[in-house]
């Protein structure tokens, strides 16, 4: 019953629990009053605390009396709830002595909102009790709100697993078709939804599409230690099972002109791509500015950048014929101070560029070197010749991280079974840049989500597609700028009218620029440092929330969605994927009995 010796307010109050009964944190309650004129009034809410307290004594050592049978006293068992849905809104509160129960079935859906969803509801996890947390899809895929960021410390929060989670539910829960269907087919069902990956840390995201072997054993100990009725995948209604149809991509391992192209993999090479960009669409495509990322920091440099990115640009639209490399006829390596070795000169009044030194040493030649040392005019705009070598310094310096990544020696066949196709393959992509240094990683993850904002904005929404992308904090600083965070900033405002959705992770939300945080409508935390959970971009957790966000378990993670006003507690099935290579299952998931039957016979 609720009590009456704490303030009773339409937003929280306190309620006994009987005897016999238990009640947790996180449990949904709710509970119906009268008004004068004898209308019902019902409160739903969250439990956040849970407290017991002896009653009839005065001093604390008095326990040891009571516990010894000397003084009388009585338990009180009592919790405290946070409102999350007044219906209907009538904001009077509920009058001490009105009896509190469990939230089930229709109540529970009362009590999250999900009466509101309709047919965009998709399983979000389990509640403490068992029941499935449902979460708006149209908060996610851009029609109400969109993005998801998910904060928690590295290796404990298990946020790229949670993120892999909500994709599995999305793409296999049926939401997107139903979703569709209800708008009239004006949104792509399950078959337009892309999902593409960014994997930065190890092999793990390599072996979406094998079934893990330990998922059976795992789900079994926790529906053994939950006391659910079922394995979590079947009270969540999801199948159990790994990705279906995805694509692995990486980048290639360094190689002479020539060599075999491979990708740079050490755990599995089977099934995977290598994915190259070519010199001339590196010019074509204006890929230089990502070279650079904290160019923002001097406007001189950015000036150049620009500048450059532009006479290369139009070179590239002047090449004739095919190929991947750049002919010049206005370079003179006997002027350069440092000559390549390997220049083609078999083009007659030409020389062909076909590898990321030679396009450097070209622009030191028009920028340093020609015309006794002060440059082509056209390309230098008279900047400082510090400026210029600070520009020509910070390319030598990558030189060798994108080397492998940019070449012209291919044939446009090679090109194009290299390039990087991410909004025309495969449902699930997988694109690995563990293997590269920070300046390539940058590099990559620049060009790719630039060319999927640039394709929406000219095809529109006829799909989703999902970005997910860890360390935030390192691709959108909060106190630096580059041209990468630009993007993600364009995809954050932009990005949920155009059908781009950012599944965005980080460590630690106080770093990562805030409208980036801000436009995501669903926050998702697992385990904080306690300092950072202090921080004002936690203030949507209440303090009873960011105090427990510092001891949650993996797989646990705390969820914040618009519908509802508090965060919600839940946790997630074991991934029925394998995230590393001994978690693979050879057997497809069947017993070994069943294969050996299969080749006998």
């Amino acid at each position: 019953m609720v009590l009456g010796t704490e303030d009773v307010t339409p937003t929280i109050f306190w309620f006994a629990v009987s005897a016999g009964a238990s009640v947790q944190l996180d449990d949904l309650v709710v509970v119906e009053t009268s008004r004068p004129d004898g209308k019902k009034v019902t409160f739903y809410g969250l439990v956040d605390n849970v407290r017991k307290r002896h009653e009839g004594v005065a001093f604390e050592s008095d326990v040891e009396d009571v516990v010894a049978g000397i003084l009388p006293a009585s338990v009180s068992y009592t919790a405290r709830v946070l409102v999350t849905r007044v219906d209907p809104e009538n904001f009077i509160p509920p009058q001490p002595g009105d009896v509190v129960r469990h939230a089930q079935g229709e109540e529970l859906k009362m009590a999250l909102s999900a009466d509101k969803m309709g047919e965009a509801v998709f399983p979000g996890g389990l509640l403490a009790d068992g029941q499935p947390l449902p979460l708006n899809f149209r908060f996610v895929n851009g029609e109400s709100g969109g993005h998801i960021n998910i904060s928690g410390i590295s290796g404990v929060a298990t946020k790229t697993s949670y993120a892999l989670f909500l994709l599995h539910s999305i793409f296999t829960s049926g939401v997107m078709d139903r979703v569709a269907q209800a708008s009239g087919g004006q949104l792509a069902g399950t078959s337009g939804g892309r999902a593409i990956i960014f994997n930065v840390k190890g092999e793990d995201l390599l072996f979406l599409d094998k079934p893990n072997r330990k998922v059976e054993e795992k789900e079994a100990k926790a529906q053994a230690e939950k006391g659910y009725p079922q394995e979590r995948y079947g009270l969540l209604d999801l199948p159990r099972q790994p990705f279906r149809d995805t694509q692995f991509l990486a980048p290639p391992r360094s190689g002479a002109a020539g060599d075999a192209i491979v990708p740079h993999t050490d755990q599995r090479s089977e099934g995977v791509t290598p994915f190259i960009f070519s010199l001339r669409e590196f010019c074509a495509k204006r890929m230089l500015q990502y070279v650079f990322s904290d160019s923002a920091g001097s406007l001189n440099l950015g000036y150049v950048i620009g500048n450059i990115e532009e006479k290369l640009f139009k070179l590239a639209l002047a090449q004739q014929g095919p190929g991947t490399h750049l002919l010049v006829t206005d370079w003179k390596p006997e002027e350069n101070a440092d000559v390549p070795e390997d220049l083609d000169f078999s083009d007659l009044g030409g020389i062909k560029i076909e590898t990321f030194p030679q396009l450097i040493s070209y622009l030191e030649f028009k920028l340093l070197d020609e015309n006794d040392g002060q440059g082509d005019k056209k390309w230098v705009l008279n900047q400082a010749q510090g400026t210029l070598r600070a520009f020509t310094r910070r390319l030598r310096g990558v030189q060798k991280h994108l080397t492998p990544l940019i070449r012209g020696d291919l044939t446009e066949a090679q090109a194009e079974k290299y390039r990087p196709n991410l909004l025309r393959g495969a449902q699930l992509s997988v694109v690995d840049i563990h293997n590269l240094s920070g300046p390539a990683q940058m590099f990559v993850v620049g060009v790719l989500l630039r060319e999927i904002f640039e394709h929406k904005e000219r095809y529109g929404r006829q799909d989703t597609v999902f970005v997910v992308l860890d360390e935030l904090n390192k691709y959108a600083p909060r106190e630096e700028g580059s041209p990468i965070k630009d993007v993600l900033l364009e995809i954050a405002e932009r990005g949920r009218s155009l059908g781009i959705i950012l599944i965005g992770a980080q460590q630690t939300a106080s770093e990562v620029e805030r409208r980036i945080v801000s436009n995501a409508a669903i926050r998702v935390v697992g385990r904080l440092d306690l300092a950072e959970a202090e921080r004002p971009e936690y203030r949507f957790l209440p303090q009873s929330f960011r105090s427990r966000a510092g001891i949650l378990q993996p797989g646990t993670m705390l969820v914040s969605q618009p519908d509802v006003p508090n965060p919600v507690l839940v946790n997630y099935p074991f991934p029925a994927w394998a995230t590393r290579k001994d978690e693979v299952d050879d057997l497809g998931g069947r017993k070994a009995e069943e294969v050996g039957e299969d080749w006998l016979r």
